[in-house]
């Protein structure tokens, strides 16, 4: 076992705060949210909501809790929302919407890059017919899986959700990832993030992945749509009091951390390109911050063993047949370096 730090890559949110953010966290001036008076989280809430083009924003702890609220603000016990197989508020949000809020999901398989196709969408909307549940939302997910999802894309299926009378979510919980990698070298990241976001009635954006801030997210939409949503986040106990201190953190990360997710993508990059080559992986190559690799043929048989191997060389990463590395502000590329040469030892 290595007696370095380990190179986590299981995840972005396995971050921890800098020590200017921890510095802005404790001279952060609080006060009592559930009472609206937390002037940490008042900042944080109209500065977001602003940056996106909304009227407003609500501060939540987990960016699950954030779709739950966009869900149940938008649909109704008996409503149903569409969404894809593999994104985060249908597969890995433990079925909130239908557990608490009696609103099915209407999954429907992506295509390769990760986009719903949007015959499948029309296909997938109800008539008005008391057979059915009736269809409200469309929810899609920037980036899903490190995958960018095109503008143009973007433009058509909510103009198609629209069009057929649904609202419009967007699970941004990497957003400004997909804003970077959509402004390029020298283009402004806030900028794309706010195209986007205004293709939507709400989105929801994380401040503990990418931005590295311990906690929170932010829910963002109109007026009267923040205003069920702060209801529902108080049935689902997620009023926080004094909660200025993470609204700080994500206060810095806005400030100092959006640009430098394009660093994550090169070394996602690097990561890629160091694993290419392995007799028995596939790799993909990443269009944002994430790397997934599938082992194939023979070496499928010891994916097992491959994790075991990596973690006890310090290189920690999460999956089976297929892995995902997950770059961040806390690896560098001497530890992108390490986790290649542990990959490489294995199958040599």
């Amino acid at each position: 076992m290595s007696s370095e730090r380990p190179v986590d890559l299981r995840s972005d949110t396995v971050t921890r705060p800098t020590p200017a953010m921890r510095a802005a966290m404790a001279a952060a001036p609080l006060g009592d949210d559930v009472f609206g008076d937390d002037p940490s989280v008042n900042a944080l809430q109209e500065r977001i909501a602003g940056l996106l083009g909304f009227e407003a924003a609500l501060f939540v702890p987990t960016g699950t809790q954030g779709n739950l609220c966009a869900i149940l603000s938008h649909c109704q016990r008996g409503d149903e929302y569409i969404v894809g197989q593999q994104q985060h508020c249908y597969r890995w949000e433990g079925g909130g919407a239908a557990v608490f809020g009696s609103v099915q999901p209407q999954p429907l398989e992506h295509a390769p890059d990760g986009s719903l196709p949007l015959a499948a969408i029309e296909a997938a909307i109800k008539p008005d017919d008391p057979h059915f549940a009736r269809t409200r939302l469309l929810a899609l997910e920037d980036t899903l899986g490190g995958m960018v999802m095109p503008m143009a894309y973007l433009e058509q299926a909510t103009a198609l959700a629209h069009a057929r009378g649904l609202a419009a979510h967007l699970d941004g919980a990497r957003l400004f990832n997909a804003a970077v990698a959509q402004a390029g070298s020298g283009g402004d990241p806030l900028a794309e993030a706010r195209r986007i976001a205004r293709l939507f009635d709400s989105v929801s954006v994380c401040f503990s992945k990418g931005l590295g801030a311990p906690a929170g997210s932010a829910l963002c939409g109109s007026r009267e749509f923040i205003a069920r949503a702060r209801r529902i986040r108080k049935m689902a106990g997620g009023a926080m009091r004094q909660a200025g201190v993470l609204a700080a953190a994500a206060a810095h990360a806005l400030d100092h951390h959006v640009a430098r997710l394009a660093h994550d993508h090169a070394l996602a990059a690097r990561l890629a390109d160091g694993l290419r080559g392995i007799d028995g992986l596939a790799v993909e190559t990443p269009q944002t911050n994430i790397v997934f690799v599938d082992l194939v043929g023979p070496a499928r048989e010891r994916s097992a063993a491959l994790l075991e191997h990596l973690a006890q060389h310090g290189v920690l990463a999460t999956g089976l047949y297929r892995l995902r590395f997950a770059t961040h502000l806390d690896v560098d590329g001497a530890g992108i370096d390490r986790a290649v040469a542990a990959v490489r030892r294995f199958f040599a």
